[in-house]
């Protein structure tokens, strides 16, 4: 019966991830607003609403090493499989925006996580600063996206507008309530189906609630790159985790003190290096082509085997 339902949440994700997108790039035409600000930021914390529940709810237990290893499974789940299956359907155009800022944000994100977990621990004033640095980001993204409204116009290619824009909100709601229904009806099934198949805890929470949680950034952006809309399928991605960082590890900090020896350097190391490698490959091209996704998804298989024969 878990496969049925297994199956069932594909459908769901699949029908919502078409419906925020649509009501997005819809949304963000109508607000003369450039779709990749509407991916980094509604796209983006819509689809990180499950990482939000399952670490906020870890942080809440106690279970620090469960609410870090969520959103640091998360963050390289989002580039290395995500973007790189993303680029794989359609090689994603980079907008000077995503190269001059956002995916050095990201890159600065992962860096100062790293320096100030060295210790095996995030304090209050450190969550604090997380989530006071997330504000900042996104009234940096609201203003600079505002007064750059006639050049987003003319720049973006023509998106069809739907009739009013209610459908557009309610698409986007019914999306994102699909999207979050979906990947914890998948992860509930599938954590059922590998117990059933003898899967140890530690490799459970590696693959399939990392992952899992992670399901509504992948088929949002796997739909957007199938429509062709670079812009939203990269924006999730980038906003998703700078988010996933700063707001999610931020107030699951605020509400408890995050202190874990399970999560190693290693870990923090491979996020850094891959925020830093699509980082990279943004600057030597106007394009993430379909061999750079391949070599995300061959970094993130490397990860996993590395923690998988560690276990």
């Amino acid at each position: 019966m878990e496969v049925v339902w297994l199956l069932i949440s594909l459908v769901i994700l699949y029908f919502g991830a078409e419906w925020l997108v649509s009501g997005a790039s819809s949304f963000a035409a109508r607000l003369g607003v450039s779709p990749l600000i509407i991916g980094l930021t509604i796209v983006s914390m819509g689809t990180s609403a499950p990482e939000l529940v399952v670490s906020v709810k870890a942080a809440m237990n106690g279970q620090s090493a469960l609410s870090i290893g969520n959103v640091l499974g998360s963050n390289l789940f989002n580039i290395g499989i995500i973007l790189g299956i993303s680029a794989i359907i359609y090689p994603l155009a980079v907008r000077r925006q995503l190269l001059k800022f956002d995916a050095p944000v990201m890159v600065l994100t992962s860096v100062l996580f790293l320096i100030l977990f060295l210790d095996g621990k995030i304090s209050f004033p450190e969550a604090c600063l997380f989530v006071l640095l997330f504000a900042a980001y996104m009234t940096y993204l609201f203003v600079t996206s505002f007064k750059n409204k006639k050049k987003t116009v003319e720049e973006d290619e023509v998106i069809k507008r739907h009739k009013h824009w209610i459908i557009d909100v309610l698409l986007i709601l019914l999306g994102l309530a699909g999207l979050v229904y979906g990947s914890n009806l998948l992860v509930v099934n599938a954590v059922v189906i590998a117990q059933k198949l003898g899967m140890s805890e530690a490799l459970i929470g590696l693959t399939i609630v990392a992952a899992g949680t992670s399901m509504p950034e992948l088929a949002t952006s796997v739909v957007a790159a199938i429509k062709k809309r670079s812009d939203i399928a990269i924006g999730n991605v980038v906003g998703s985790n700078i988010f996933n960082l700063l707001l999610i590890l931020g107030v699951a900090g605020i509400i408890y003190p995050i202190e874990t020896p399970d999560i190693n350097v290693l870990d923090s190391l491979f996020v850094v290096g891959v925020s830093a490698l699509l980082w990279f490959f943004m600057k030597i091209g106007t394009r993430i082509r379909r061999w750079q996704g391949m070599i995300f998804i061959g970094v993130y298989l490397a990860y996993f085997f590395i923690k998988f024969a560690a276990l």
